[in-house]
């Protein structure tokens, strides 16, 4: 097994929160469905990331605690989801991200992950989100459906209280009624006020919340339209979830993106970029 140098610390934190450059991406499954399956995805997203020169992070959870119903998949669990994600890691040399849910699972997810997220609906979880903080990891705290932009200061600055400033916002929809989600362009202006990197999570912003009754639903077929504008609007980076086929994904296949259109979407943003930092 080949082993590649993986980016991480500050030269990793240096990669997402420069302006100059492209946009970075994090992607990858929603779950770990098997041992197999995030090492082969990873090897495809590395391959379509270096040919287009676009930073990349792996991303993949351990767990999915906040699944519609009891008898949903949820994934390997933390001990045995963590070691695959080293096995990615160490294999394909790419930084990899993942979610802590309670206090009691930072401390290992940290010895793996070079990103803690933060998922949306903890995003004011004050012992969550310090104690991720205290790792001195990069942290992404996703912003809480529930959040107005300019109110996610609070959430960010108990992470830069601890002294790690290396902390990331992520957009990823506002509650628009029952089972829907909007996506303001105003709010990626209103988050980088803030003073921290802004991701956009494009295919959780197309989700639909509970929307097919026992699970959430999803309109993948407006990643295509929201990742543009997401990109003119000048965020950071991409949150994109992919799968080789979404119809099969065993979490969030409504709104993940094929992988096999991935290489062509991200050419597109690519030129968008050029085209608004010019």
């Amino acid at each position: 097994m080949s082993r590649a140098a993986v980016l991480t610390g500050d030269r990793l934190w240096k990669e997402l929160s420069r302006r100059a450059g492209p946009f970075f991406l994090i992607s990858g499954p929603c779950v770990i469905e098997n041992p197999r399956h995030p090492a082969q995805v990873a090897a495809r997203l590395k391959e379509i990331t270096t040919a287009l020169g676009i930073p990349f992070i792996f991303k993949a959870s351990y767990d999915k605690a906040n699944r519609s119903r009891l008898g949903s998949y949820r994934g390997p669990g933390i001990d045995e989801g963590l070691e695959i994600l080293a096995g990615v890691r160490a294999r394909h040399g790419v930084p990899i991200l993942t979610d802590v849910h309670e206090v009691a699972q930072v401390e290992k997810a940290a010895r793996v992950a070079d990103v803690l997220q933060i998922p949306a609906f903890l995003c004011r979880q004050t012992d969550l989100v310090v104690e991720a903080a205290r790792t001195g990891r990069i942290v992404n705290v996703k912003k809480g459906q529930f959040m107005a932009p300019w109110d996610m200061k609070g959430s960010l600055e108990k992470a830069a209280a601890t002294g790690n400033r290396k902390v990331m916002v992520t957009e990823r929809g506002f509650t628009f009624g029952y089972n829907n989600l909007v996506v303001d362009m105003r709010s990626f202006p209103e988050l980088r006020a803030l003073g921290f990197p802004v991701v956009f999570d494009v295919t959780h912003s197309v989700q639909r919340p509970g929307g097919l009754g026992d699970r959430s639903g999803g309109d993948r077929h407006f990643v295509d339209t929201l990742a543009p504008a997401g990109v003119a609007a000048g965020v950071h980076g991409l949150f994109m979830e992919v799968h080789e086929n979404p119809a099969r994904a065993l979490s969030d296949g409504p709104n993940s993106y094929r992988l096999g259109r991935l290489k062509a979407l991200l050419t597109r943003l690519l030129r968008i970029h050029a085209a608004t930092t010019a």
